[in-house]
């Protein structure tokens, strides 16, 4: 299997590429500005690496060829997100992964939902909600992943996944657990196709992120 990451230089991208590295034989195009300098050690037998904008469509569908599913590492706004799907379905790309935001649908409730949104806004009248609706009108395989507000801790993969339609109510999540959960999708472990998740940690019912 063969994976492109679009971002691949974010926190999380260099996440996904190391699980992906230790945990499967699959091969990876990593994909982001000046990624030939800032992964340069990735560089291997499986790994290629392409320097690009987001907004370079032309180049991405140059380098899908032989590519199974995409993770798009980047919060996109619908301009972007109409041309990306519009390459990966005239390329025959079926697998979409794509980091989004709580609140799409407004889910969040509870303790966090004041807090959450008079920090990130209104996310249901947002472009990133109208993101959303073109990936969902597609004919991919998608999967959005609505994260809430992220942290670091080494080890912690503990995440609960909220269907669209759920109500949403954890504060925070690490990156560790979202890129734990994007390689069990990319690895068929989560078996999750054509949804929008919510994902935070466990237990975290809090009115603000713990870090804030």
């Amino acid at each position: 299997m063969k994976v492109m990451i679009l971002g691949a230089a974010g926190q999380i991208g260099k996440m996904v590429t190391a699980d992906l590295l230790t945990q499967t034989d699959f091969d990876l195009v990593l994909y982001g500005r000046n990624v030939s300098s800032r992964l340069s050690d990735k560089v291997s037998d499986r790994v290629s690496l392409v320097d690009g904008e987001f907004e370079e469509f032309g180049k991405i569908a140059d380098h899908l060829v032989d590519v199974d599913a995409v993770y798009l590492n980047f919060v996109a706004k619908d301009d972007l997100i109409k041309s990306l799907v519009r390459i990966l379905e005239e390329n025959g790309i079926k697998r979409f992964i794509v980091a989004s935001v709580p609140d799409l649908y407004q889910e969040i409730i509870g303790k966090f939902q004041e807090w959450y949104r008079a920090n990130t806004g209104i996310m249901w009248t947002s472009p990133y909600r109208k993101a959303a609706d073109i990936i969902e009108a597609s004919n991919l395989d998608y999967v959005i992943l609505r994260i809430t507000w992220l942290y670091n801790e080494d080890g912690n993969t503990r995440i609960h996944i909220t269907q669209k339609g759920e109500p949403f109510v954890e504060a925070q999540v690490t990156r560790q657990a979202v890129s734990q959960f994007i390689t069990d999708l990319l690895t068929n472990r989560a078996d999750y196709h054509r949804a929008s998740l919510g994902l935070g940690e466990p237990g975290t019912e809090y009115e603000k992120p713990s870090f804030y």
